[in-house]
């Protein structure tokens, strides 16, 4: 298999900058999911790992070897879209060995490598039907087949699991998560969805206009997020932040007195929905504007003043709209962010 480098990778197009500067390191046999919302540059950096796109500046390494201008074909990468791009005029064997036809390969080693593939994604019964047959999730895994059925040194996925229902695609994302560990293959996905991001990535790679905002294990993106961004984008519900003062070591707000070590005018402090407890002593009060109750958990959303929060609570919790609620959060799971710039505030180690 492989590993990637970018090396100082800028594209641009006219004065529009699509990425700046971006560093990054992918090892063999790693699962990395590139997440971000519409435009935030992640499927420009697979095209460019894939060799679709040409970069601007920087470098494209491939295990140590320079594949900047290399062609797509010479690099060894197979790419899962998200339309799928069947035939659909070619039965599903068909569509799975194309990629064996074009390259020559011989009538029954190509057989073998189809039938190879289809058994690893379980498309065997469905060799002799045409895409118009399958459902969505048969289509994605046709999709899949034909990609495996090239040997690549690295999978590329650009949100492969758009087009499907929410069902089907916890079951295809478990699909193609055990595919990965089974097979031991480098592979690179694109999504914009965080749920997706957090159950498949070994590491996970978040972007925003073009610029690497934070790189980790999905634990460390969640729980210990660099800035504002990462930590509004990451959870569902997204963190709560609320801006405020700092005075005399206590940060305050409309409802909310909380410690805090740092000093500055502008700090925004962040909270999660699940990290909080209903207590009388706790450190922010308001009033209900809304309960929505889920079956296992209600989610109730607090007016701080022009603020709102949303919380979580056991199941059974009913308060009514209006009612004042008190509630705390332990002083571990509060994290403070310069309110200007964004980025997170943490206290200094001494050595």
């Amino acid at each position: 298999m492989a590993s990637v480098t970018l090396k100082s990778v800028e594209k641009t197009w006219g004065s529009v900058t699509v990425l700046n500067d971006l560093d990054l390191d992918i090892a063999d046999k790693e699962f990395l999911v590139l997440l971000g919302p519409s435009g935030c540059g992640k499927s420009t950096t697979m095209r460019i790992i894939a060799g679709l796109e040409k970069v601007t500046k920087g470098k494209v390494l491939m295990d140590d070897r320079d594949v900047t201008d290399m062609h797509p074909r010479d690099r060894n990468v197979a790419m899962v879209f998200q339309n799928y791009a069947l035939y659909p005029h070619m039965k599903v064997s068909e569509n799975i060995g194309y990629p064996l036809k074009v390259a020559k390969v011989r009538k029954e080693e190509k057989k073998a490598k189809v039938a190879e593939a289809a058994e690893k994604v379980g498309l065997t019964p469905y060799l002799n039907r045409y895409p118009r047959d399958l459902s969505g999730g048969q289509r994605q895994r046709v999709a899949l087949a034909r990609a495996l059925v090239r040997d690549p040194d690295i999978f590329l996925l650009d949100e492969p699991l758009s087009n499907l229902d929410a069902k089907l695609r916890v079951a295809m994302r478990a699909e193609i998560k055990r595919l990965q560990r089974n097979l031991g293959v480098t592979m690179i996905y694109v999504t914009h969805d965080q749920i997706e991001a957090m159950t498949l990535a070994d590491r996970i790679v978040l972007l925003h206009d073009g610029e690497i905002q934070q790189i980790g294990v999905p634990d460390d993106i969640y729980d210990d997020p660099e800035n504002l961004f990462v930590a509004g984008f990451i959870g569902s519900p997204p963190m709560n932040f609320i801006e405020g003062e700092v005075v005399e070591s206590r940060f305050t707000a409309e409802g909310v007195s909380a410690s805090c070590p740092y000093r500055g005018k502008s700090i925004t402090l962040g909270f999660r929905a699940e990290d909080v407890e209903i207590t009388p002593n706790g450190s922010f009060t308001g009033k209900v504007f809304e309960v929505e109750p889920t079956g296992e958990a209600t989610y109730v959303v607090i007016e701080l003043g022009s603020t709102r929060v949303m919380i979580r609570a056991e199941k059974k919790f009913r308060p009514d709209v209006g009612q004042e609620v008190t509630f705390g959060v332990q002083e571990e799971q509060i994290l403070f962010f310069d309110t200007t710039s964004g980025k997170r505030l943490r206290r200094e180690v001494s050595k």
